[in-house]
């Protein structure tokens, strides 16, 4: 299933660019980031069980957000990309 994943993350505190650092480096492990704070993550239900919690446990929830939208199997009608970043096909072979 797709999930995207997005986060908004306090850096007025003492500990906050590190939290939103750490928070990226989660995303970076399950997903492609596709815009600043938004990661588009190809996974089952389990892989998505242990992502959340991690980001969970990396988040100061009195001060920072995560959203979680579960665009499921058949994602690909639901997904529009107009512009220049190029994103890859999370299905396809893995070059490098």
């Amino acid at each position: 299933m797709l999930v995207v994943v997005t986060y908004d993350v306090s850096v007025t505190d003492p500990g906050g660019p590190r939290r939103l650092n750490r928070v990226a480096k989660v995303c970076e492990r399950y997903g492609q980031r596709v815009q600043n704070s938004v990661f588009e993550c190809l996974v089952d239900q389990l892989t998505f069980t242990q992502m959340k919690s991690a980001l969970l446990k990396t988040i100061d929830e009195e001060m920072d957000s995560l959203r979680f939208y579960n665009l499921g199997d058949n994602y690909k009608s639901k997904v529009t990309h107009v512009g220049t970043k190029n994103v890859l096909d999370l299905k396809g072979p893995l070059i490098f």
